[in-house]
């Protein structure tokens, strides 16, 4: 088989063909990052000195660099989401307030985490009524969006890969607080539908704007909104029937009336009883497959989904990336490709972000057992 270009690698596996070798992704969304502190201690590894750029200050990833790309085969390039302009507060302590309201600050040596949700306590419906949502119109969501999605297009043969804004059930989450959030949609179900409704009409506003502008110069959209803890659904099977897939299933619905690319669902956890779901709101390929969560059966997702879905990730970053040695990393990934890998339908890459205790000859162990499989 000849070599194929990255995109060419990319499409093909996502069409359910085995290409020249199972594509990688590392960096190529917010999903499938790589933390800034485990990405400098790979460049320190592979010489390179160069200043490391944020990619996304809520989950601290960095932005991958093309010499990095290139050394370590990676095929895909991401096209991030941007910040409305005039909406963010900065705090003297480093905390930060963003379009949503939403107040977030940083730990010594950890991520940002929410500290304060506008729409916690007691509300009404007419408080969301009114409320200041975002304003999909802020030029800032579209800053140099479809510039850099054209230059990337034209001057390079990577896969190009537009992550969404975040998603509508975390997005709710964040403003409701979680353990509000969760209670709404016992007690207060119709309070929680309003404000996903907000949300999610605010998003589609925006993710409107963002296809307009990126035009068939992508082929995978990733949308990010887990659903799933480590041992169970985030909810019941039931409940996400009721409240999150009729909201999904017109999220998705917008998106491919207005894009030919990919939709890649990016939700961590014990998804399995979900995934059927998933298939029938119009899912193309699932993120991350959380192999340590309950149900994640690898053998069993691609004997049961496997014609239907394509799966991207899977290399554990709980246990085995961070904890295990270079040669278990390497042989690891191996068994993954031969399950996943078969007959197509798999692009390799962590099972979510890359995180600083990742050191860097796992992460080279991982893209090199690729090649030695190819």
């Amino acid at each position: 088989m000849k070599m194929m270009t990255p995109q060419e690698r990319v499409l093909s596996a996502l069409n359910h063909r085995e290409p020249d070798r199972v594509p990688i992704d590392i960096g190529g969304s917010f999903a499938t990052g790589i933390n800034v502190a485990a990405y400098e201690a790979l460049k320190e590894h592979l010489g390179i000195r160069t200043e490391t750029v944020v990619a996304s200050r809520r989950s601290q990833i960095a932005k991958v660099e093309e010499e990095v790309r290139q050394r370590l085969g990676i095929d895909t390039y991401p096209l991030l989401p941007r910040a409305p302009e005039g909406a963010e507060t900065v705090f003297p302590d480093g905390a930060y307030r963003d379009e949503w309201g939403v107040v977030r600050r940083k730990p010594e040596g950890g991520h940002y985490y929410v500290v304060e949700a506008p729409l916690a306590g007691e509300i009404s419906l007419t408080d969301l009524d009114s409320f200041p949502w975002p304003d999909p119109d802020n030029p800032g969501y579209l800053r140099g969006l479809a510039e850099e999605a054209r230059e990337v297009r034209q001057g390079t043969d990577y896969a190009l890969i537009l992550s969404l804004p975040v998603g509508l059930i975390h997005q709710s989450q964040f403003m409701r607080g979680y353990e509000a959030w969760l209670m709404d949609l016992v007690l207060q179900p119709s309070l929680a539908e309003a404000i996903m409704e907000h949300v999610l009409e605010t998003h589609l506003s925006i993710i409107g704007r963002m296809l307009d502008a990126v035009g068939d110069n992508i082929d995978v959209v990733l949308y990010a909104d887990d659903v799933g803890f480590q041992d169970q659904t985030m909810v019941s099977p039931e409940l996400y029937r009721k409240f999150f897939k009729p909201r999904q299933a017109r999220l998705f619905e917008f998106v491919k009336k207005r894009s030919e690319a990919k939709i890649l669902y990016h939700t961590c956890g014990a998804v399995y009883p979900l995934i059927g779901d998933f298939i029938d709101i119009g899912l193309d390929i699932l993120n991350p497959i959380q192999t340590t969560a309950r149900g994640m059966d690898l053998q069993r997702l691609k004997e049961e989904f496997g014609q239907d879905l394509c799966f991207w990730g899977a290399i554990d970053v709980q246990q085995l990336l961070p904890y295990g040695s270079p040669i278990e990393v390497a042989a690891a990934t191996r068994e993954i490709i031969a399950c996943l890998g078969a007959g197509g339908g798999y692009v390799l890459s962590a099972a979510n972000n890359i995180q600083a205790d990742v050191p860097p000859q796992n992460i080279l162990a991982m893209v090199e057992a690729v090649t030695s499989t190819a």
